[in-house]
This record gives C-alpha cells, structure tokens and sequence, in this order.
C-alpha cells in the first residue's frame, strides 16, 4: 500500500465533510471547515492516535477491520469505496461492503 495516497485520500475526504455530517453540532466555531482528525478517529473504535498517523503517513499499515470503520466514520460512497488507495484484497473487500443509508447517496446503493 502506498502510504503517500492513503493519506492524500483520507486528508481530503477528511476536508470535504461538514461537522454536521460526522454528527457534530452546528453552529459552533471551529478553527477548521471539516471534523478534526480526533472527532474522524472517535467513531472508529480505536485511539485517536491511528487517525492522525495514517493521514501524517507514519502510520502501521491499516487492517480491514480500520478500513471498513473509516469507510463508515468518512461516510464514503461506493465510489469513494472503490477508489481507497489499499493492496488489492483490502480495496475489494471494503468496496464490496453494501451501502447503508450513512454511507451511500440514494443514486449510489449498491
């Protein structure tokens, strides 16, 4: 796996993510647009630690178990799925995950 654009995809979907749609409150003021790493890591399951170390690429390689709880705390799409910079046997398994109603758009179910 290329750590490189693991983290380049997880630091932009990251990004492009309002607080409202991690399930933080609106309104408050925040220094930046998109969750902060720590609030991405929280759903996971793991330390806040891991999160920030994959984006920062000094992270361990991530199990299937880390990829299928940043697909559901990233709320990626089918797409978004498919296009996960992972070894082929991660990639296929975390993009064969069916939709749910978090994860994908009512276009993209699959």
């Amino acid at each position: 796996m290329d750590r490189a654009s693991l983290a380049d995809f997880l630091r932009h979907r990251r990004e492009s993510l309002q607080p409202a749609d991690v399930g933080l409150p609106v309104g408050l003021r925040r220094r930046t647009a998109g969750p902060r790493r720590e609030e991405v890591a929280a759903p996971t399951g793991r330390s806040t630690d891991d999160y920030p170390r994959l984006e920062q690429q000094r992270g361990p390689q991530p199990s299937e178990q880390m990829l299928t709880a940043l697909v559901r705390a990233l709320r990626l799409t089918l797409d978004e799925r498919r296009a996960l910079p992972v070894g082929a046997t991660s990639a296929r398994n975390v993009a064969g995950m069916p939709c749910s109603a978090w994860a994908c758009s009512a276009g993209q179910r699959g």
